[in-house]
């Protein structure tokens, strides 16, 4: 069993900046993160290979950046030039076998979620 640990989230006014974390000890495959918006379903953000392939959602593109630190099994995601929508629940998802994934079914673990609060 992993367990994820986020942090980073927080209140901000557009265009500002953000950057999240996720810790996953002992996972060493693609790592990603989603967002869930009050009332809408859990969307794709972004997700990285162990390789460092990476993969965005087009609502983000150029604006949001993963890395991942493969030495302390750590997933990290700049936000930058923040919108009102982008206000949601932010998860850090890990463990999927494949490329950087876009799929929730393809992660096997789930972090338990930091808010993200846009001001307009």
């Amino acid at each position: 069993q992993v367990q994820l640990v986020e942090s980073g989230g927080g209140l901000v006014q557009t265009g500002g900046s953000l950057r999240l974390s996720c810790a996953a000890p002992g996972c060493t495959f693609s790592m990603g993160w989603f967002r869930q918006a009050p009332g809408k379903e859990r969307e794709f953000v972004s997700a990285i290979s162990w390789s460092g392939n990476t993969d965005y959602a087009d609502p983000v593109k150029g604006r949001f950046t993963i890395s991942r630190a493969n030495a302390k099994n750590t997933v990290y995601l700049q936000l930058n030039s923040l919108k009102p929508e982008d206000t949601a629940v932010y998860y850090c998802a890990a463990c999927a076998t494949l490329v950087a994934p876009t799929s929730r079914r393809d992660y096997n673990y789930w972090g338990q979620g930091t808010q993200v609060t846009v001001s307009s």
